[in-house]
């Protein structure tokens, strides 16, 4: 099986000969699944439970120790202490990283080099540059980045509403929204997300899936203006109480026209609200939706619709062909939406290296619009 081929023509390829046999799953390997829980334990394992066309057959860990214990623990066949051996298995298709962003890069490219598939979790790189770097070794490659933002059911639903025109032409839109973490401290392991070197911040994660889903809802960004503080300087260390520097800004206010001509207002807080924690509103000359998470994380939140073309706001139901059907009901669930962009990526369907390297360059954006007091002009393809 080849895996330096475009998705369609992979797929084609894992396809039996004899007609009428099933596509052979995709075997996946995933760096930074432990025992001890985390993301890939999380999201990840249950996702590709839930979806068909993928078998788990291998995992790395931090020693090899611990890739068996996790073997064990998970049933994965297939452990190793370095990605590196993991990557260059035959028995291993796809890649999927699921470690800080600041191991990506070394993590990711023995996978490239080894020819297989590449999925990383959001924030590909630590910085533009390093995006660039690996998107350029990308090429001719099959990735995917973890912005489960444009996997969501609900969301794409609400893509498909604007599409449609049921809010008429857009005149505006406006988020708040919470960060989740950057409040008053720190979680234990979440100490390298206090400073932007880290490439883990509120401007990387949290505000990248926020204008990474407004674009693919309305459009992106045309020109914008940007305001950035960190208005807790020292925060809060949860397993030694004792007070540390961040760096990072925990304040991010962002307005600007979109392409299609609307206007757009985006504000993330630091750490959570008792009041509104994800709030998004789209006003249209004919109506207007609205969606609300009470997780900050909306990319990985429940998610509730409501909309009006009459005046009073009711709630919407998301159509049954937008949600695989064995997950009805569990939309709750972190592994929701991941195993919904897992469906996606069957059908080669989730956005790439090269199109992390454009949400990067919003972001760089919005750091020049905050330090130089301007307004920036963009390419909002």
């Amino acid at each position: 099986m080849s895996t330096t081929l475009g998705t369609s023509e992979f797929l084609k390829g894992t396809v039996q000969a004899t007609k009428g046999t099933l596509m052979a799953p995709v075997r996946v390997g995933i760096v930074g699944l432990s025992a001890n829980g985390g993301w890939a334990a999380t999201a990840h394992v249950p996702a590709l439970a839930a979806v068909d066309g993928y078998e788990l057959r291998a995992l790395s860990g931090s020693s090899a120790d611990s890739a068996r214990v996790a073997g064990e623990k998970y049933g994965v066949p297939l452990t190793f202490g370095d990605a590196g051996e993991l990557a260059r298995h035959p028995e291993v298709d796809l890649v999927v990283v699921a470690v800080k962003v600041p191991e990506h890069r070394a993590l990711i490219e023995p996978a490239l080099a080894a020819g297989k598939q590449v999925l990383s979790e959001w924030p590909l790189g630590v910085s533009l540059a390093e995006t660039e770097a690996l998107a350029e070794a990308a090429r001719e490659k099959t990735t995917a980045v973890g912005l489960q933002g444009r996997s969501a059911p609900a969301l794409r639903y609400l893509r498909d509403l604007i599409k449609d025109g049921y809010v008429g032409r857009v005149l505006s839109t406006s988020l708040i929204a919470s960060g989740a973490n950057w409040g008053p401290s720190v979680r234990a392991g979440r100490d390298y997300q206090l400073h932007p070197a880290g490439g883990a911040t509120m401007l990387t994660i949290p505000f990248a899936h926020t204008v990474d889903t407004v674009a693919m809802v309305l459009g992106g960004f045309a020109e914008l203006s940007a305001t950035m503080a960190t208005v807790r300087p020292r925060v809060r260390d949860e397993v030694t109480g004792e007070s540390v520097e961040m760096t990072a800004p925990d304040q991010i206010a962002v307005t600007g026209v979109l392409a299609g001509g609307a206007v757009a207002s985006l504000h993330l807080r630091g750490g959570t609200s008792p009041a509104t924690n994800f709030h998004w509103e789209i006003n249209g000359t004919e109506g207007t939706l609205v969606v609300e998470a009470a997780d900050p994380l909306f990319w990985i939140a429940k998610l509730t619709l409501r909309g009006s073309r009459t005046g009073t706001l009711e709630k919407l139901t998301v159509p049954a062909r937008y949600e695989l059907p064995q997950l009805a009901g569990r939309s709750a669930e972190p592994s929701y939406n991941v195993a919904h962009a897992y469906a996606r990526h069957l059908k080669g369907d989730l956005p790439d290296f090269a199109h992390a390297v454009g949400v990067h360059r919003v972001l760089d954006a919005v750091q020049r619009s905050a330090d130089s007091g301007t307004r920036i002009e963009l390419d909002a393809k």
